[in-house]
């Protein structure tokens, strides 16, 4: 464990033999080992899921679960049965059995590439599992599965390496937890004689102040209101069934449901990024042109996606360039951009985030994760929106940053900003939300007031295990 920053992914890819170390020894089974690429990592049993996805995105499920691996026929040819045969086996180890092994990676959702992954380590047979942030991008039911999975590959005498965030996860499968801070060791605990706060303190060096959000005035009028919106099942994702929702100014409402259930894809439909069969979108009482990020935008709704690094960041530009991304219209009149106010939007954006940065002149990619999540959030502030959708707002995030966000959240909309916050994470949703939307397969099963919310409640929402009260 570690916040951002702490050195756990950069001593991952030394492990996996993506870089080299400066100092030091790595033993395998008692025998010193020196790794020169992550061949030699793979040759001396030891495979790596990292926390930012590795996947060729254009061949299937299966290529991407043998890539290097492949089985051959007699006649030495690429054996594509057995391939997707094995691969239809890793996954109903997951429980991922809707995962078609001959679908093209780019159609997956992110979750669902997240248990390619996993499957393609199973693949490699390895005696050291390492495993980096991989519930990320998983809800509740999938995480439980995976968790199971990692405690039947130590029954079978599998090494396992797992960094989370999440202090339930640690806490619930690990046998000693290992805290880096700034790139050192910080102690080794015994997991049965530790606290989260302790761990908590070792990770941020302080204690965390406790999450306790300011009281924020009554909700204004409505901002946005969703009516009827569907689409069929495409490669774009789940679909959607007359979905219905409203989010007025000043009020804070989480989605909630497993991977597949349709949260994302409604995020995307309102902001026009993929298109839809039907229904109606107003902000402020206006309508908002179906498909049309440019007239989303200009309505004043902004999106923080779920996959930062691919949708939300350009990872080899600057942290002015990014924080202005969205801004360049207004920053370029006559079509001459204007530098000095660039420079001024990006200064206040890092003043008013707290963004950890040595320069706005930096590259974007350089920073945590947490920072790199406030850099995207900056961008639409400096639009001020009236409605911001947050998907999956602390996926990848330390506890510290975690909890930073969570106040930033709650002082938008104690600003008037109409917030819509979709996760996987029940614990945060409860946390955050006035109100609570949940989906199963595509529609809305049902709205909970915050005092009526709880994991049960949304579980069996979002599951349709049995009949629940809904508002």
């Amino acid at each position: 464990m570690g916040d951002n920053g702490a050195g756990k992914s950069t001593m991952l890819k030394i492990l996996s033999g993506v870089i080299d170390a400066d100092e030091g020894e790595l033993f395998i089974d008692g025998e010193p080992v020196a790794l020169d690429g992550p061949r030699a990592a793979e040759a001396a049993g030891i495979a790596v899921i990292h926390q930012e996805l590795n996947l060729a995105e254009d061949v299937s499920v299966a290529e991407n679960v043998f890539v290097g691996h492949e089985p051959r026929t007699r006649w030495r040819t690429i054996d594509f049965r057995q391939m997707r045969r094995r691969t239809a086996e890793l996954l109903a180890e997951l429980h991922a059995e809707s995962i078609d092994p001959a679908a093209r990676v780019s159609s997956l959702s992110l979750a669902r590439k997240q248990l390619v992954e996993i499957a393609r380590a199973l693949q490699l047979d390895a005696r050291v599992l390492i495993m980096d942030e991989p519930t990320s991008s998983l809800a509740g039911e999938e995480v439980e599965v995976l968790l199971e999975l990692m405690r039947r590959l130590r029954a079978d005498g599998v090494a396992i390496v797992y960094v989370s965030h999440r202090l339930d996860e640690i806490m619930a499968v690990a046998d000693r937890i290992t805290v880096l801070r700034d790139g050192a060791l910080v102690g080794v605990r015994e997991r049965a004689e530790c606290t989260d706060q302790e761990l908590v303190a070792m990770m941020v060096g302080r204690e965390l102040e406790a999450f306790d959000p300011e009281p924020r005035p009554p909700r204004g009028e409505c901002r946005l209101r969703v009516t009827g919106l569907r689409r069929g099942a495409s490669a774009l994702g789940s679909p959607l069934h007359d979905v219905s929702l409203d989010v007025h100014a000043g009020e804070i409402v989480g989605v909630a449901g497993l991977v597949g259930a349709g949260r994302t894809e409604v995020a995307r439909a309102i902001l026009g990024v993929d298109p839809v069969d039907g229904g109606e979108i107003h902000v402020e009482g206006d309508p908002l042109k179906l498909g049309s990020p440019a007239h989303a935008l200009r309505a004043g709704i902004g999106l923080v996606p779920e996959d930062r690094k691919s949708q939300g960041l350009f990872l080899d530009q600057s942290v002015r360039a990014n924080i202005a991304a969205a801004s360049t219209q207004e920053l370029s009149p006559g079509g001459l951009v204007r530098r000095g106010r660039e420079r001024e939007l990006a200064d206040e954006g890092v003043q008013r985030l707290g963004i950890r940065t040595a320069s706005i002149e930096g590259p974007v990619s350089g920073l945590s994760g947490g920072n790199q999540q406030k850099v995207v959030l900056a961008k639409w502030l400096a639009r001020a929106p009236s409605v911001l959708i947050l998907d999956e707002p602390t996926r990848g995030v330390d506890v510290g940053a975690t909890a930073e966000i969570y106040r930033l959240v709650h002082g938008l909309a104690a600003d008037g900003i109409a917030i819509l916050v979709i996760s996987s994470e029940l614990s945060e949703v409860l946390q955050l939300a006035d109100r609570v939307i949940v989906m199963r397969e595509g529609a809305v099963t049902g709205e909970l007031s915050h005092d009526e919310a709880t994991e049960a409640r949304i579980m069996a929402l979002a599951t349709g295990t049995h009949e629940e009260h809904t508002t």
